[in-house]
């Protein structure tokens, strides 16, 4: 099983970073590589088996379901249910953690999913990447910490 692990400091508390990225459909307000996103079947973003579709700047799509929320632990867990990679068993995992020194915040994006072993490296690349581009875009809102 391929993994990705990428994680930031963010110059803001958790509770003003969790208004941000806490609601499963908001990620094109964040994610600079995420060009549209909705919720299938007028279902709330918040409920647990919601389905979103995200639409990239390419056109390509990806249909991801909401597994875990918490909105206690600044968590939500989600699985890619349809998309363009050839990776299976997707599942991600993006959590807020309170840095009290500063009152700042630790975030992590972490995946784990299953690939043929020659295409691990790129597709641990790749998604490291989207990982990366969405923490940084988060950083320039509200700083690196």
């Amino acid at each position: 099983m391929a993994k990705v692990f990428v994680s930031s400091v963010l110059n803001a508390p958790v509770e003003e970073v969790w208004k941000v990225i806490g609601e499963f459909d908001a990620v094109p307000e964040w994610h600079p590589d995420i060009k549209e996103c909705s919720i299938e079947n007028f279902v709330s973003c918040d409920t647990v088996g919601a389905t979103r579709n995200l639409t990239m700047p390419d056109g390509a799509k990806i249909r991801e379901k909401l597994v875990t929320l918490s909105y206690d632990d600044y968590m939500y867990k989600y699985t890619i249910i349809e998309g363009p990679l050839p990776v299976k068993n997707y599942n991600g995992t993006l959590r807020l953690r309170p840095i009290t020194d500063g009152n700042r915040t630790y975030v992590e994006w972490t995946s784990e999913f299953d690939v043929a072993p020659a295409d691990e490296a790129q597709f641990v690349g790749m998604i490291s990447g989207v990982f990366i581009s969405g923490l940084d875009n988060l950083k320039k809102h509200f700083g690196a910490g």
